[in-house]
């Protein structure tokens, strides 16, 4: 599993990554890089470190630009404008599981043991899933832990990739009071 979480643009580029590699992926969709997404790489820079991958054109490079101005010392791996095209189409869902490792190898990314700190019986104890309210404590405890929103089994997911140990967990946990 890499370490690092990856950063690219939308839902096909996420496929493609999970393709060729095991890691936690970030997508900003688009030109919408809002503030609640910029706040979540900066979260997951701080905890596991961030490298971002692109479509190899002009929007792929403003992207680029925007999070690389916002999250400081993050990686960049680059896949070429041939590796990306397939039919005139050019982006990061284009190339093939061997262009994108070869992109993330360049950026030296980080090897890190699958970690299985919680899991679904945690998110039934605390209550976040199984109960009326759940949603919303998950929405909340996302938020403060900067993770985001999302269903229960990613939720899972991103509580063990972003190394959140069990300390911060009840902590955060107390102060949403959900």
């Amino acid at each position: 599993m890499i370490r690092e979480v990856i950063v690219v643009e939308g839902r096909d580029d996420i496929t493609a990554v999970k393709r060729a590699v095991d890691a936690e992926i970030i997508a900003v969709g688009g030109f919408g890089i809002n503030a609640k997404v910029i706040n979540r790489i900066k979260e997951a820079q701080k905890r596991q470190g961030v490298i971002v991958l692109t479509d190899p054109d002009f929007a792929g490079d403003k992207i680029r630009r925007i999070i690389s101005k916002r999250v400081p010392d993050i990686k960049h791996a680059y896949i070429t404008q041939k590796e990306g095209t397939k039919d005139g189409d050019i982006g990061v869902e284009n190339a093939s599981p061997e262009a994108i490792l070869k992109a993330l190898s360049m950026a030296k990314f980080e090897i890190k043991e699958k970690r299985e700190e919680f899991n679904i019986q945690d998110l039934v104890y605390f209550k976040l899933t199984g109960d009326t309210k759940s949603k919303e404590r998950r929405e909340a405890l996302g938020r403060e832990l900067g993770i985001g929103y999302c269903n229960s089994n990613q939720f899972i997911t991103r509580l063990n990739n972003y190394g959140i140990t069990r300390e911060e967990f009840i902590n955060a946990l107390k102060r949403i009071e959900i």
